[in-house]
């Protein structure tokens, strides 16, 4: 165990994702930000400027020998997460990198193995699984509140594309760093919604079916790179199966979870925090048709009462999942306690990643000997 004291933090990576871990760390008892680093030296001294933070660097070595912190947050750009987690390991700290974890499976295994090697504590930054909706789900997942089994699930993570904001910077910038990224928009932003089924998954090599494709929209738009559809297939042999489904044009667009179970299931809505049970067996005549919109409404209810609650509480806020998820892994570090996150959820989701970003890579390249396609002028996984 950890000797208890002050918490020595580092952020390194000073963009907007950062603000939002700076402010949950402010407000976690008995730690501090020891450091911020980020290569443009302007971006390390404006969040030093806004949150409580010692001292500012340009050079991730530098900040790992001079403020020498327990944790580091890394929230850089996902193509540098394996070199500079790698390095802050090596350093003795233990670290939660920003998702996606890393851009390959292998990468994410050498990781987790040299933190093990080092007696070191790393995760991902899955905080939507930390929500007080998400943990009321998985209370009732453990209590036995689906039946002997999960039969299916069905996960959906939309994202609206528009000419403004951070997509409209990827639009209007064929050099965008996500545009380098070997899965591209959909490697920067579908881990959320694939490790809340990993989570679930029971097999290490599910089987995933994958179509992806750029929408009329983007098209028109003259996108030709960008693939903002998908839509997968997951299943363990004789078990579970699950889909997953991003979108930038369906509407109402959804961050939304279902899990059916052999005796019960439940729907997840991460955008209103709310968490419905749907009764497995039916009432009896009529009292299928009139009773069931009486208890969805009292469920509804409920959950209002609940947030409301939290909102009282001042535990109700946008990134309420990423204090837990941060408050949590610190305290595995301090009592040398397991991860919040499994290290085997990590590598499935990655490892799905893989797998959905392998089979679109392939289609691009049919699609392209069809002349449907532009090449892509940057990175493509290997077969």
């Amino acid at each position: 165990m950890r000797e208890r004291g002050v918490l020595k933090v580092a952020i390194i990576g000073c963009g907007k994702i950062a603000d939002s871990h700076a402010l949950q760390i402010q407000r976690i008892k008995d730690c501090e930000i020891v450091g911020a680093c980020d290569r443009e030296p302007l971006m390390a001294q404006q969040l030093s400027q806004r949150f409580p933070v010692k001292k500012c660097f340009s050079n991730v070595e530098r900040l790992l020998e001079e403020a020498r912190p327990d944790v580091v947050h890394i929230t850089t750009p996902p193509l540098s997460h394996f070199d500079i987690a790698k390095l802050c390991l090596e350093h003795g700290c233990h670290v939660y990198v920003e998702k996606p974890f890393t851009l390959y499976e292998e990468d994410a295994r050498r990781l987790i193995a040299l933190a093990e090697e080092k007696n070191l504590k790393i995760t991902a930054g899955h905080d939507d699984q930390f929500t007080h909706a998400a943990r009321r789900m998985r209370a009732l997942v453990q209590s036995g509140y689906l039946g002997d089994r999960i039969v299916h699930m069905e996960s959906y993570y939309c994202y609206e594309m528009g000419r403004s904001g951070y997509a409209g910077a990827i639009l209007g910038d064929k050099g965008h760093w996500v545009r380098r990224l070997p899965g591209g928009l959909l490697q920067n932003v579908i881990s959320h919604g694939i490790a809340r089924l990993a989570e679930f998954l029971s097999s290490a090599s599910p089987k995933v079916i994958a179509h992806g494709f750029i929408s009329p929209t983007l098209k028109s738009m003259g996108e030709n790179e960008i693939i903002d559809e998908l839509r997968v297939i997951i299943s363990e042999e004789d078990r579970t199966t699950a889909y997953f489904t991003f979108s930038s044009q369906m509407r109402p667009s959804l961050h939304q979870f279902r899990i059916y179970g052999s005796k019960n299931s439940l729907v997840l809505d991460h955008d209103q925090e709310t968490l419905i049970k749907l009764r497995g067996a039916r009432f009896t005549s009529y009292a299928e048709k009139f009773l069931p919109p009486v208890v969805d409404a009292t469920q509804y209810l409920g959950n209002l009462l609940t947030n409301m609650k939290s909102f009282l509480g001042r535990d109700f806020h946008m990134k309420s999942g990423m204090k837990y998820l941060i408050e949590s892994f610190y305290l595995s570090v301090v009592a040398d306690s397991p991860v919040p996150i499994p290290y085997r959820e990590i590598l499935l989701t990655a490892r799905i990643m893989d797998a959905i970003f392998v089979q679109l890579e392939k289609q691009q390249r049919e699609a392209r000997a069809r002349g449907q396609m532009r090449p892509h002028p940057h990175v493509a996984l290997a077969e």
